[in-house]
């Protein structure tokens, strides 16, 4: 039974790292002690999107994530292409029937032996439901070298039920807290100006609210496209407010 006060923590995480924090914490109290959790809301068919833009949170080393996500190998794992297709938890004793019965392509088996190699072996996906075909969330857990998989199902079998919660959980509070990589992240300025617009504002409204000229706001705008990688300022303001850059209480 998970501690109400547990499950109070990290529905009121003030951030996303306090709430990292905690989850993989918790994860690695049930032998599961490398995560690794994806999310986009740029999903076009089997098409992730712009990797910039997704949510990725880990605590697997640099030695993994630089060959697993930095050469791309996400984009052939088959746990991310079951978590694509489906939703809910799955044993990966999936990878290992794949492997045995020769269902593996050529690609797909690269990042089978790359995850052996690294002792990522047993474990679970968790893919989360989607309220649109834009948007997909997904967690990989990792249990500790030595542990075997049939050792991880039976204690999925005790706690699998309160794993999927604190993972929903995790999942429902992460897409509520502001996210973005680095170099897509808004000034205080471009927040401002993109949230006045998403107010229906004009430029010369705004100018006059902000007690800036109408040019300096047009250059936030402009500033605030070219930071979000998007053509238009209605764009913009999609974007920011999907990565919770906008139209959010200050912290």
């Amino acid at each position: 039974m998970i501690p109400t006060a547990e499950l109070n923590d990290l529905l009121h995480a003030p951030g996303i790292e306090d709430l990292w924090d905690m989850h993989q914490r918790r994860m690695a109290g049930y032998g599961f002690d490398r995560i690794m959790y994806g999310a986009t809301r740029y999903r076009s068919g089997a098409h992730l999107g712009d990797a910039e833009d997704f949510v990725i949170l880990t605590n697997h080393s640099t030695d993994y994530t630089d060959v697993f996500i930095g050469e791309g190998l996400y984009h052939h794992a088959p746990m991310v292409r079951w978590a694509l297709d489906h939703d809910g938890p799955c044993s990966w004793s999936l990878l290992r029937q794949m492997a045995e019965t020769g269902n593996l392509s050529a690609e797909e088996r690269k990042v089978f032996d790359f995850n052996l190699s690294m002792g990522v072996r047993a474990g679970y996906s968790i893919s989360f439901r989607s309220v649109s075909p834009r948007t997909k969330g997904a967690i990989a857990l990792t249990a500790e070298e030595g542990m075997r998989q049939r050792d991880v199902d039976a204690m999925w079998e005790t706690h699998g039920e309160d794993i999927l919660l604190l993972n929903n959980i995790a999942h429902l509070r992460i897409l509520s807290l502001p996210y973005t990589s680095p170099a897509r992240t808004l000034t205080a300025r471009q927040r401002e100006v993109l949230g006045w617009v998403g107010d229906g504002k004009t430029v010369q409204d705004i100018a006059l609210l902000m007690g800036l000229t109408g040019a300096t706001v047009e250059k936030h705008l402009r500033l605030a496209r070219d930071a979000l990688c998007v053509e238009t300022t209605a764009q913009a303001v999609l974007k920011a407010s999907f990565q919770n850059q906008i139209f959010m209480m200050e912290a």
